[in-house]
């Protein structure tokens, strides 16, 4: 592979890297430092990528040994969000969290999570099961649905309930999520991107942030390789359309689980 194949493989990769990485660690800070580590070491030795069943698998399982390797470590907070974040994350089994992103948000398949974690395919099963009943075991709250999709709308909220959240409403456009957001505070904002009236849900979830204070957020879009740009501020949990019930219950889930996440600020 010629150098300037290595990097148009690893640009087409680079953006889900980043994304996951960001999910792991709940900021983007340190997922962006980890994904450089991650560059830095497949420059150093191809192998890791070439040997692999596919680039993509090849880059996450480079960034899976840094990331082991480092002990996956979350920056220690005294107090606040991120403190209440790494006193859950304490409870769950280990490496259940890796697997789930992997699998869910990221649609690796089991035998591809096996290969970048180097488990067993059938661990990596169990791992997936447990994190999703440990992360929605662990806690309920209220959720805020920006969609102006009638069919899409009604899909989430049942998902969400079914997870034992409830919903406080559902907002078709930038001004009436504000509106709900300021009658029943969200401990959630799941929201669209593009609104019934040309409004941004992306505006609509930073009016919020500002009037309510930092709190997570999911963002579901069609076209995901646009927030995932590197050029500003972005989203920890970004959900592709079409998205299947399992990538929703996965990032709501990890979403209220760690209490705070970076959003998307323009």
């Amino acid at each position: 592979m010629t150098q300037g194949d290595l990097g148009q493989t690893i640009g087409a990769v680079l953006p889900y890297l980043r994304r996951y990485a960001r999910a792991l660690t709940g900021s983007q800070t340190s997922g962006d430092n980890y994904a450089a580590a991650t560059l830095e070491a497949i420059l150093a030795d191809r192998s890791g990528l070439t040997g692999a069943s596919s680039p993509k698998v090849g880059l996450f399982h480079v960034f899976h040994g840094i990331w082991a390797s480092t002990g996956a470590p979350i920056t220690e907070e005294d107090e606040g969000p991120r403190a209440t974040a790494q006193a859950r994350l304490k409870t769950l089994t280990a490496n259940s969290r890796e697997a789930l992103l992997l699998h869910t948000i990221e649609e690796f398949s089991l035998a591809e999570v096996s290969e970048i974690m180097q488990i067993a395919e059938t661990e990596a099963s169990e791992l997936v099961t447990l994190a999703r009943r440990e992360m929605a075991d662990a806690v309920t709250g209220r959720v805020l649905i920006i969609e102006d999709e009638a069919i899409i709308a009604m899909d989430l909220e049942s998902i969400v309930a079914d997870l034992g959240h409830r919903v406080t409403g559902v907002a078709r456009t930038r001004a009436g999520a504000v509106d709900l957001a300021s009658k029943e505070t969200p401990d959630l904002v799941l929201a669209d991107i593009q609104l019934a009236d040309n409004s941004s849900g992306i505006d609509a979830v930073n009016d919020i942030l500002g009037a309510l204070g930092d709190r997570p957020v999911i963002f579901i879009t069609a076209f995901p390789e646009r927030l995932l740009t590197g050029e500003r501020p972005e989203p920890a949990f970004l959900i592709s359309k079409p998205y299947s019930e399992e990538q929703v219950r996965s990032a709501v889930s990890q979403a209220m689980f760690f209490s705070s996440t970076e959003t998307l600020k323009v």
